[in-house]
């Protein structure tokens, strides 16, 4: 379980990017939907220890007593698998090469291992087809899968995703879905996303983010209340 409290970030001459975000996370997948500029790729940033609050908590518990993150983010690092919205590769290197680098640093020693895992990830990402493909040939959405297979590398028990669905034609994003509920029992998984259709489909929990404040969270209604929930606490116009 992540639980963040009261946490904020403040950028100079500009608004709070977060205003007293408070979280609950267990396992199962929790959608975090907003418009461009609410906060949430800060507030990943955040619970990846990728940036620093600037006031505020951040626990981990699992299987023990809970431990202080902020404190020791290297220990939380060791349990999690992190997606941002943008990344960078080497565009002339294989994926499979690519892969078999991040899977070294998540523990697999062997040249054998190395490959087996980066082999199995890809199957998991329908991407075994391109593994001898330079990474600077992939298409968006092939780009996408190949940051969600190394977010996967080591199994985390943590997985946070920055906008995952971004560039995925529909049978992609619907793969997509069927692998997060397959790893929903025993992951704690965060869903940013602009796409409300990714909340109605896996997500039992969410939450709306909105000029730096979680304005709502709860159940997603069902249907067309959703997109209604939606619009009560971010107006048309603020939605970019």
């Amino acid at each position: 379980m992540l639980v963040a409290r009261d946490l904020r970030v403040a950028y100079p001459h500009g608004p709070r990017a977060l205003d007293g975000v408070s979280l609950e996370l267990r396992a199962g997948i929790y959608g975090l939907l907003g418009p461009n500029g609410a906060g949430k790729s800060t507030l990943l940033r955040v619970l990846a220890t990728v940036q620093r609050p600037d006031a505020g908590t951040l626990q981990w518990q699992q299987g023990g007593p809970p431990f202080d993150v902020l404190a020791d983010p290297i220990r939380l690092r060791a349990r999690l698998g992190y997606l941002p919205q943008d990344f960078g590769l080497y565009p002339t290197l294989g994926v499979a090469a690519t892969l078999e680098h991040f899977c070294a640093l998540e523990g697999a020693r062997s040249r054998a291992e190395r490959r087996a895992w980066s082999d199995a990830l890809l199957a998991r990402t329908n991407l075994l087809d391109q593994r001898h493909a330079a990474v600077g040939t992939l298409s968006g959405g092939m780009r996408q899968r190949l940051g969600l297979a190394i977010a996967l590398a080591g199994a985390p028990s943590l997985l946070l995703l920055d906008e995952p669905t971004a560039g995925l034609d529909p049978g992609e994003r619907r793969r997509l879905h069927d692998l997060l509920v397959g790893l929903a029992d025993e992951t704690v998984i965060l869903l940013s996303t602009h796409h409300l259709d990714d909340v109605r489909a896996i997500c039992p929990r969410f939450g709306i983010l909105h000029r730096g404040r979680l304005v709502h969270a709860g159940e997603p209604p069902a249907g067309p209340a959703l997109a209604d929930c939606y619009f009560a606490h971010v107006p048309p116009e603020d939605s970019a």
